[in-house]
């Protein structure tokens, strides 16, 4: 059993900077940026005082609202060094998402690339923060948002109310190695640094609050299982503001003193070329991303011969993907994850020398130091094995709790510290497991996860609309996709295209339902609760 490391984010890379000072550690092919460990270790502490330098504490919230962009792991170690839990925030959100997160999250800083594909987010920003447009940088006072006092843009284009990234690289001469090193010594490797957004069966997102112990831990057993090395060279086209790119991602790889090789926006002929230019060992993806990748009209004109191991999860990872992805990419070694935002992320994985079939029919086995079972749903009692029920988990990997948020933490986390992941599940007499169905109504489209509740009160902010059930449905490129039932009010009529034009730039694109069904009811159970899963069934009636 490998022992538990009790460190902080910070220490991890600076022990990686002493070991390997010379070793690449960051690379973007894109912008020809090489940084090595010693570089990035420096750059971080450089970061790290910029913040402190607006008077960020220990504590403090800072969201992030990018891309794959370089200034994001630079953020990740720094305010591993200086104590401000990093809050991830979705490059999907629009105005109403953001507001929620931001206050939810008591976040007192923002940082934000100025626009992301057909949606610009500074202009977002000032939708929900009018005040901002005539602040003074660093002294918002804003009505709807109370805690927010710091917004900071990353690019060269100056907004009023706002911090350049310069400002803060240049802010970091005002605060001493001294002061900086009291910071850290205030550090516990048992702090939050680290807040990812999630949702349940139920309600609004909740913050999910992981320490420096639980991503250190989970990543060093990613790496672990996937036997990487200094020599590896890993890409990571899945994004950062997931547990996927930031933790079997960035962290994993960190650990083990290799190279990360982002890839700012997923595009499947820009990963092939950066695997084949930087000569990558390892790449991660979720399996539509692999599905794209393998489906490229030129993928026989790329090099993938150094490609050897990697992570495919986020959602069920098909068989013949698998399958396809090994003999093709050959990347013989490669793993599947399960796991949740909760969890660290991950619970199990599969092992590189694992017996084909166990690696592409199961989600592997638990990690070291982890306990996994299998309970009757609404129970403690074990089922035997092969038998299904619902997943539990238990070790140094479950979140310390969701933010500002006791209740919900207590209907996961059991008296007995078990996380209960509503994942139905069985497991073999060796460990094995196979997820087998979802006990919690949750979208999983192309890795994003879509909570139905969510859409069905945005879409109750209708005028026509009576009543709506979102259910997800199969679809063979994104895993489900969002459909939405829906009852109108009496005397009133309405087409498909006006309810999703209706959610076009108030929600995120991904939430926005690709089949929308009008119907007169829904069916219900003798209790009148409604069956959501014959909802699912009924689907193809209407979109065949």
């Amino acid at each position: 059993m490998a022992d538990l490391i009790f460190s902080t984010i910070g220490q991890l890379i600076e022990e990686k900077a002493n070991q390997h000072p010379n070793q690449e550690a960051l690379v973007y092919t894109d912008r020809d940026l090489r940084l090595t460990y010693q570089q990035l270790d420096n750059l971080s502490d450089k970061v790290a005082k910029g913040l402190m330098a607006l008077g960020i504490e220990k504590g403090d919230h800072l969201a992030v609202w990018t891309t794959n962009v370089p200034e994001w792991v630079s953020l990740q170690f720094a305010t591993g060094k200086m104590g401000a839990p990093l809050v991830t925030v979705n490059t999907n959100y629009r105005a109403r998402e953001l507001e929620y997160l931001l206050k939810q999250s008591d976040s007192t800083t923002l940082i934000l690339i100025e626009q992301y594909r057909d949606h610009r987010f500074i202009d977002t920003v000032y939708e929900i923060c009018p005040e901002l447009k005539t602040s003074e940088p660093g002294q918002l006072q804003s009505k709807r948002l109370p805690k927010l006092k710091n917004v900071i843009v990353l690019g060269e284009n100056r907004y009023d109310g706002t911090f350049n990234w310069s400002d803060i690289l240049n802010a970091a001469e005002q605060i001493t190695d001294e002061q900086l090193a009291e910071r850290k010594a205030t550090l516990h490797y048992d702090d939050v640094i680290n807040i990812q957004y999630t949702s349940g069966t139920t309600g609004f997102p909740k913050g999910v609050m992981l320490t420096h112990y639980n991503l250190i831990n989970n990543a060093v057993n990613i790496a672990e299982c996937m036997k990487l090395t200094k020599d590896d060279r890993l890409c990571i086209p899945v994004p950062f503001f997931h547990c996927f790119g930031c933790v079997i991602g960035t962290l994993a790889i960190t650990t083990c003193g290799g190279t990360m090789v982002p890839v700012q926006e997923f595009n499947p002929e820009e990963v092939l070329r950066t695997v084949e230019k930087e000569k990558c060992t390892a790449l991660h993806g979720v399996p539509t991303m692999f599905i794209s990748e393998l489906n490229l009209p030129n993928f026989d004109d790329f090099d993938l011969s150094s490609l050897r191991t990697g992570v495919m999860a986020g959602s069920n990872c098909p068989v013949e993907v698998m399958k396809a992805v090994i003999q093709k990419m050959g990347m013989t070694d490669i793993t599947i994850c399960y796991g949740q935002t909760e969890s660290s992320p991950v619970i199990t994985q599969t092992r590189t020398n694992d017996p084909l079939e166990l690696r592409v029919e199961t989600v592997g086995c638990a990690l070291p130091n982890v306990e996994v079972k299998i309970v009757e749903p609404g129970t403690d009692t074990e089922v035997p094995p092969g038998a299904q029920g619902e997943l539990c988990t238990r070790g140094y990997h479950v979140m310390k709790g969701y933010y500002n948020n006791p209740e919900a933490t207590g209907e996961v986390i059991d008296a007995e510290h078990w996380l209960h992941t509503g994942d139905l599940a069985t497991m073999d007499e060796n460990g094995y497991v196979r997820i087998t169905g979802r006990l919690k109504d949750m979208i999983i489209r192309g890795g994003e996860n879509i909570y139905p509740r969510e859409i069905e009160e945005f879409l109750y902010t209708h005028p026509k609309i009576l009543d709506v059930q979102v259910v997800g449905v199969p679809d063979d490129k994104y895993g489900e996709e969002v459909a939405a039932f829906i009852i109108l009010r009496e005397g009133e009529s309405a087409s498909e295209e006006e309810i999703k034009n209706y959610c076009r730039n108030k929600i995120a694109r991904n939430k926005i339902p690709k089949y929308i069904i009008f119907t007169d009811s829904y069916p219900m159970t003798a209790s009148g609760k409604i069956q959501k899963f014959r909802l699912r069934e009924q689907v193809n009636r209407f979109i065949k």
